[in-house]
């Protein structure tokens, strides 16, 4: 996706805010264009309070005088705006391949809607050409991933899993201090019996399988943008 696009998608989404909003900020490179494009908003005089969905994110925000809040200071947002990695039809998401996918989907959980912004290759018929992020504890991790490989044998899955690296070749560490799992399903047709069985495995923290919570997407594309919107979670 280049960085037109994503700054198509981010500026399309800012149609979304009013002065006087509560906003959830994503994490991300499409993300990172929409904090810039509100940090602009805000230097000219727009009201906003804001969650940040890592420290990225926030360190960008504060640079931008973008004022901030935490989910222990208000109880809920009235919108996130975050990018994606995978969107179906039925808006459910693949997430985390910025590493950020607990605290976005605490974030998106406690907003009252969730905006996607990314470009028209992210919109998938099904989910799962993306590794699924997994964020897992660094405890008992070998044990995690042994439970991990069997629901991935339950559920048919066409590759294998990794553990996520830096660079220089040590584990990726989260925001919260875990790591992060990639597992290639090749093709998810149930999302949610997915996540069920991801969440009943004790070492997992979060999956980046977003069901039910986003409900609206600008989708960037050469010829311009593309709005979607699920009505029946608006």
């Amino acid at each position: 996706m280049s960085d037109d696009l994503k700054r198509k998608a981010a500026q399309a989404a800012m149609a979304e805010i009013r002065s006087g909003m509560r906003i959830g900020l994503g994490t991300g490179s499409t993300a990172k264009h929409f904090v810039d494009l509100l940090g602009a908003e805000v230097a000219k005089g727009f009201q906003c309070l804001c969650v940040p969905t890592s420290e990225v994110t926030a360190a960008q925000a504060r640079s931008l005088d973008i004022p901030l809040t935490t989910l222990e200071e208000i109880d809920r947002l009235d919108v996130t705006i975050d990018g994606a990695d995978e969107i179906d039809r039925d808006f459910q998401l693949i997430k985390g391949g910025g590493g950020a996918l607990l605290r976005e989907k605490i974030v998106a959980a406690a907003s009252d809607r969730m905006v996607v912004i990314a470009d028209d290759s992210k919109l998938v018929e099904t989910l799962g050409r993306f590794a699924l992020p997994i964020e897992v504890n660094p405890f008992g991790l070998a044990a995690t991933a042994r439970a991990i490989d069997a629901v991935m044998t339950g559920f048919g899955a066409e590759g294998g899993r990794t553990l996520r690296e830096n660079a220089d070749g040590t584990a990726f560490v989260t925001d919260g201090g875990h790591h992060i799992v990639d597992a290639s399903f090749g093709r998810i047709s149930n999302a949610k019996a997915l996540s069920q069985a991801l969440l009943e495995v004790p070492g997992i923290v979060q999956h980046g399988l977003f069901i039910d919570l986003c409900s609206e997407a600008y989708l960037a594309t050469s010829e311009g943008t593309i709005r979607l919107s699920d009505q029946a979670k608006s």
